[in-house]
């Protein structure tokens, strides 16, 4: 009884002695047709030219080979898919979460943020997170993601209007720019910063670290000074207690 244990499938096309069928339906080494020709006159033809038959075509009858470098032609295959791999965008979905009354320094670090992944050409989801009597006004967290929304509105689009989820409020804002637009303007941006550093050897790295863009805080860190939703929260607290 015939058992298939597995094992990989060659995606290869055969070349030259692994090429078995008496005739093929050849072309050139410049793409030009030659004709149907016996394989042994194939192979002879390739021996001549010092290059491969390859089989291009195995589903055709009969197949169709044709002369080339089949070395070269795999280097440059896969630097192609190397590049398209390079320049391939993947769609990603950022989160900024927000209070109803988050305190004027957040609410500008926050945005930061979102300014920041627009740029990148990611789509961010805005939540408005609603506590205690907080879900009793839903209009604080709408005119805050419509002000959000506005102050945006070059870098991004409103693709999900806000809508309740629970406790929570929920807008999605979507790039202007595409996401492989974004990735090469960073990729020159970078070339121009390494080009401008060879240009000036002499320049301390204390220079070169102090340029990071507006708002290159990463998610979820409180920069310097920044406070905290939940520090905002508990100073009442502190205030009243010392009181």
């Amino acid at each position: 009884m015939w058992c298939y244990r597995g094992g990989s499938i060659s995606t290869e096309p055969r070349i030259n002695d692994r090429i078995r069928v008496p005739e093929v339906r050849l072309v050139g080494p410049s793409g030009e047709q030659v004709g149907i020709v016996p394989l042994a006159k194939a192979l002879e033809l390739a021996q001549e030219y010092d290059l491969d038959l390859v089989e291009v075509a195995a589903s055709a009858r009969p197949p169709v080979c044709k002369l080339m470098d089949y070395g070269k032609f795999k280097y440059e295959s896969a630097m192609k898919a190397r590049e398209a791999r390079k320049n391939q965008a993947h769609t990603v979905i950022k989160e900024m979460k927000l209070r109803p009354k988050i305190d004027p320094h957040d609410y500008d670090t926050k945005k930061g943020h979102v300014v920041r992944f627009l740029k990148q050409g990611d789509k961010v989801k805005i939540t408005i997170m609603f506590r205690g009597r907080e879900q009793s006004r839903p209009e604080l967290g709408y005119r805050l993601l419509q002000r959000l929304a506005s102050d945006v509105e070059d870098l991004g689009f409103v693709e999900s209007n806000p809508k309740q989820d629970g406790r929570n409020m929920i807008m999605v804002l979507g790039p202007h720019k595409k996401k492989t637009e974004a990735m090469a303007e960073a990729r020159e941006a970078q070339a121009a910063r390494k080009a401008e550093a060879k240009a000036n050897p002499g320049r301390s790295q204390n220079a070169a670290d102090g340029e990071i863009a507006d708002g290159e805080i990463a998610e979820g860190e409180i920069a310097e000074g920044e406070t905290s939703e939940a520090e905002t929260a508990e100073a009442p607290a502190e205030a009243s207690a010392e009181a």
